[in-house]
């Protein structure tokens, strides 16, 4: 039987992400239906549809050989220790990167501190997180599971929750303000530490990670091509910023050059006026789907 990975995607609030990333990685991930086995364009690749919360557990299990995962997920399972942190993406549900674990309350609430919530009761979705925090802290609370919508519990049904934010947009919007941080979490790729050491299954892990981080990388830089007589190259390199440094290219007319280069997608708006104030001529941008150093 040949080689194949079996690797878990998230489903929920990761999902359309990480889709995405693959796609501009290489793999296209077809969901069919309600089926939690998608095809994928990878023969090696056996692809499992799973909640986020449920695949630090199969990875640490051995029923997943590796998976895409919130390190939030890998905390609330308790197997930070059970696998192999493969490589860390920067991504998540609104493109910013990093999510908090916060404690919230109402805003007309008297708690300012996580000591004033000595007895109270709160709503989570990682109890074992807010549990183990609070017992380092030394409070003694009540931490309750919940089934969704948690911000809407606040002051009615709870006195606290702790919840993930991104841009806090939604607890402004429920009238809660943030008092602590407990966690902050990005994107994880893990892997099982028995398939980790299949020379076969390491190595297409691997490969995974290099073309996934290379997706990543791309999605925050654009190219950039322009023609710049010889007399203006200098003025030009003074302005032009570069991963090491830009490729230079002889043209038909001896007098001019061509230059290649990669930049940060948000330099550009300022970058293209100054290229073109030191002389540059004929500028393209153009979207990348990998950037690998």
């Amino acid at each position: 039987m040949a080689n194949r990975l079996r690797l878990g995607i998230p489903k929920g609030s990761l999902q359309e992400a990480t889709l995405r990333l693959m796609r501009m990685a290489g793999w296209e991930v077809q969901i069919e239906g309600r089926s939690h086995f998608p095809r994928i364009n990878d023969p090696e690749i056996q692809a499992i549809l799973l909640r986020a919360q449920e695949i630090p557990r199969y990875v640490a299990e051995g029923v997943l050989d590796a998976g895409i995962t919130g390190y939030d997920q890998i905390v609330e399972n308790g197997v930070e220790d059970q696998v192999v942190e493969v490589a860390e993406f920067v991504y998540s549900k609104q493109g910013l990167g990093k999510v908090r674990l916060v404690i919230a309350v109402h805003n007309d609430s008297p708690y300012q501190r996580v000591e004033d919530l000595e007895g109270k009761r709160i709503a989570t979705e990682l109890p074992n997180t807010v549990k183990k925090f609070l017992q380092q802290r030394g409070v003694n609370a009540r931490v309750e599971f919940s089934w969704g919508a948690t911000e809407a519990k606040v002051p009615e049904l709870v006195d606290a929750i702790a919840d993930v934010t991104e841009t806090g947009a939604t607890l402004r919007a429920n009238n809660l303000r943030i008092i602590e941080t407990i966690l902050e979490s990005t994107t994880r790729l893990i892997a099982n530490p028995k398939a980790w050491q299949d020379d076969w299954k390491q190595r297409k892990i691997r490969h995974l990670a290099l073309l996934l981080q290379g997706a990543l990388m791309a999605q925050q830089k654009v190219g950039l091509k322009l023609n710049v007589a010889k007399a203006d190259l200098p003025k030009v390199l003074a302005v032009l910023p570069a991963m090491k440094a830009p490729t230079i290219s002889p043209l038909a007319d001896e007098d001019w050059v061509a230059i290649e280069v990669i930049v940060d997608e948000l330099q550009v708006r300022e970058l293209i006026p100054q290229l073109k104030e030191a002389g540059a001529r004929d500028i393209i941008e153009y979207p990348l789907n990998k950037v690998v150093p």
